[in-house]
């Protein structure tokens, strides 16, 4: 059976190994079991993703039953799991700390703290608070018996503040009160990714999936980027296909969406071959 800690040294491994390599966000257990016969190497959680599933908007789930989501995805296959943390679920620094806690005995090895305060009138923490935020996020992260790999989040691409220069200043602070890993999600372009990769000595993990953004795997791996994500990206195909689907039903009374489906058939030995190998879930 592989513990928590072999998969922290394992998770922290892929890290520091110098390979780029893509993290998919699954929403729930099929899609984190579906996701782990793909081949992947860890798996992420997608706040958004999740709330999704609960008929909620982002942001929308408390910490208590997002424990509960990430106790779910952990025990749903053996691969190291890390944890949209949003932003620690409190402003202030102990809330961090004590979500950083709380995650670790949920049993993931990893996870995020983003300097967004979810407020429309201030949604970005200033720099000294979000610094303090993520020292006390690492230093909760150092006390536990094992290497929980820390990422620290700039949000300003995500809310409406696409300053490239106060990103990075906040990249490289994150980085110097001792993240692992660095992320800004909302880059879309080469220049601003490479500026990112570049001024940073840290893994910088990019997220995909957005609308408008091209970029392939290769061409990342090529700019620098340690670690790819797909956020709610996932889900949000899904409901797409689903909505679609749904709209065919009822404007068309038709029923071609089902040429695109996934046969019974296929999940129902893919799901029968997950429970074989990680065991019976929900």
């Amino acid at each position: 059976m592989t513990t928590q800690s072999d998969k922290a040294r394992q998770f922290q491994s892929y890290h520091a190994a110098g390979e780029s390599f893509i993290i998919p966000n699954p929403y729930d257990i099929g899609t984190a079991r579906l996701l782990a016969l793909a081949g992947f190497k860890a798996l992420a959680t997608s706040s958004a993703g999740y709330a999704f599933t609960r008929g909620l908007p982002d942001n929308a789930i408390g910490r208590e039953q997002m424990m509960v989501h990430l106790a779910e995805i952990v025990g749903a296959t053996d691969l190291p799991v890390s944890a949209d943390l949003e932003n620690g679920f409190g402003d202030s620094p102990e809330a961090c700390a004590e979500t950083i806690r709380q995650a670790a005995a949920a049993g993931v090895v990893g996870g995020s703290i983003e300097d967004a305060t979810n407020r429309a009138d201030a949604p970005i923490y200033s720099l000294d608070a979000a610094v303090e935020r993520v020292r006390a996020a690492v230093e909760a992260a150092r006390a536990l018996p094992f290497p929980f790999t820390l990422t620290a989040r700039a949000e300003n691409y995500l809310n409406g503040r696409p300053d490239i220069d106060d990103t990075i200043r906040r990249l490289q602070a994150f980085q110097e009160a001792g993240a692992d890993v660095l992320y800004a999600p909302g880059l879309k372009t080469r220049d601003e990714i490479a500026a990112v990769v570049n001024a940073l000595d840290k893994p910088v993990n990019v997220l995909m999936g957005l609308q408008g953004v091209v970029l392939s795997f290769d061409e990342l791996r090529t700019l620098g980027v340690r670690r790819v994500s797909v956020g709610g990206s996932l889900a949000r195909a899904a409901l797409g296909a689903f909505l679609r689907a749904a709209n065919e039903l009822h404007d068309h009374g038709t029923f071609g969406y089902t040429k695109d489906a996934a046969s019974g058939n296929e999940l129902n030995q893919s799901f029968a071959g997950a429970e074989q190998k990680w065991g019976k879930q929900g």
